[in-house]
Order: C-alpha cells, then sequence, then structure tokens
C-alpha cells in the first residue's frame, strides 16, 4: 500500500500579503469615491474642509466661527457672475475635460524659473479640491486632486461643476459662494448681479481674504476690467 503523501500548504510570502492588501484598499477607496461623487450630483455639499479649516484659524484668533452661505441653483445665479468666472479663472472651462494643458505647461515654466507660484488651475480641479480635498500643497493631494477632477468631469454636468463652484468657493473671510458674496458686498441677490459688479467679486478671487470689492485696489481694479473685456470677448455660455 502506497504512503500518503502530505502537502504542506506554504503561507503567501509578505509582499503577497502586502498587494493583497494594497489592492483591496484601492478597489475600496475607488468605490467609495465614486459613490460619493456620484452623490453630490445630486446633493449639494454640506461643507468643505476649507471651511473647517478657516473656522479652526478663527477660532485660535480668538474670533467667532463663521461660514455665511446660501445654496442657489444653477438658474438662480447671474450670468453675469457665471460668466465673470469663467473670464476670469478657465476661459476654456466648457471645452477641455478637467485640465487645461497649455496653463499647467506656462504655470510649471514660470515656477521653474523662480517666479511668483502660478497654480494654472481649472475651475474643475479647484471644484474637485474644495469640495474633495483638504487644503494645502503637495505632490500627493495634487495626484487626488486630478483624480476627483476626472471623477466630477465624467460623473456631472459642466452645469454642475459650475454651480458647485459658485456656491463653494471662499469669496471673503467667511463668506462663500456668490449669493453670500452678492449680500455682503451689494445687498441683493447673485441673481440681480451687474457685469461690473460680478468682475469685481470675480477679481478677488485668488486672494479672497485679502482683497474686497469693498475696498478694490488699483490692482483689482485692473483684474476687473479685464475680465469685464474676457467677459465681452467670451459672449453668452453656450451649456
Amino acid at each position: 500500500m502506497a504512503k500518503r503523501t502530505s502537502k504542506t500548504t506554504s503561507k503567501p510570502s509578505l509582499f503577497k500579503r502586502i498587494a493583497i492588501v494594497t489592492g483591496k484598499v484601492i478597489l475600496w477607496f475607488v468605490l467609495l469615491s465614486v459613490i460619493w461623487v456620484l452623490a453630490y450630483r445630486f446633493i449639494n455639499p454640506p461643507i468643505t474642509p476649507l471651511m473647517v479649516q478657516r473656522n479652526w484659524e478663527r477660532k485660535a484668533e480668538g474670533k467667532v466661527a463663521k461660514a455665511d452661505r446660501k445654496w442657489v441653483k444653477f438658474e438662480d445665479i447671474s450670468d453675469n457672475m457665471k460668466r465673470a468666472a469663467v473670464s476670469a479663472e478657465d476661459q476654456l472651462f466648457l471645452q477641455h475635460m478637467g485640465f487645461d494643458i497649455k496653463a499647467i505647461e506656462k504655470a510649471y515654466a514660470n515656477n521653474a524659473k523662480g517666479k511668483k507660484i502660478k497654480g494654472g488651475s481649472t475651475i474643475s480641479q479647484q471644484t474637485a479640491k474644495n469640495v474633495f480635498l483638504w487644503p494645502g500643497r503637495s505632490y500627493i493631494r495634487k495626484g487626488f486632486e486630478a483624480y476627483f477632477t476626472l471623477l466630477i468631469e465624467l460623473l456631472w454636468s459642466k452645469e454642475r461643476i459650475l454651480e458647485v463652484y459658485l456656491n463653494v468657493i471662499e469669496m471673503g473671510d467667511g463668506i462663500y459662494g456668490a449669493e453670500a458674496a452678492s449680500q455682503a458686498y451689494y445687498g441683493k441677490s447673485c441673481a440681480n448681479l451687474r457685469r461690473g459688479e460680478a468682475a469685481l467679486i470675480a477679481a478677488c478671487f485668488p486672494n479672497p481674504r485679502r482683497w474686497t470689492p469693498k475696498h478694490p485696489t488699483g490692482y483689482i481694479r485692473h483684474r476687473q476690467y479685464l475680465i469685464m473685456r474676457n467677459m465681452r470677448r467670451l459672449g453668452p455660455l453656450d451649456f
């Protein structure tokens, strides 16, 4: 009678176990992030990481928490505000899939020369950054930003991207979104913003806590003029 040989089962190697765990983590991250982005296609983001950080900063300075914002639907935002934002931040917004390659190359060239840092971020990238990510500058965060930018471009419409953008971005100290900004600076709804008013708000987008439409500097007035010129050239937004 032949002896029965027992087979010894060897445990997976450490590298293989790490690869399996890593694969599962990536799979779950992709699944949950897709669900998250898809949900925000229909649900308005209740808060953003930047709002949380700003309130921590205010608390550290001994100030009370402040997050003035009121969500308005896309159709209730002045066409002037929409065109001003696109003219100021991303004139190819309706044409690209989330990234302006020429702007990125130009920003990289300027930064490599030691000039003032320029991001070259599109409205889609800024929306992804504001809604889904923590503030800061790092290659890791930039990688996540690119990933979420692709997701919102694939899962949201351009109207939804611009609607979320104009409702969550920082427009002053504790002021978020076009409606809160319009009420704070002009005492009226953003649905009634005139061309010059919208352009002045958009002119302060790069640093809304330093610049304000209430006391525009000469530099901001020049930016307002350039934005208004771009608005005339841009014409109506064809969504």
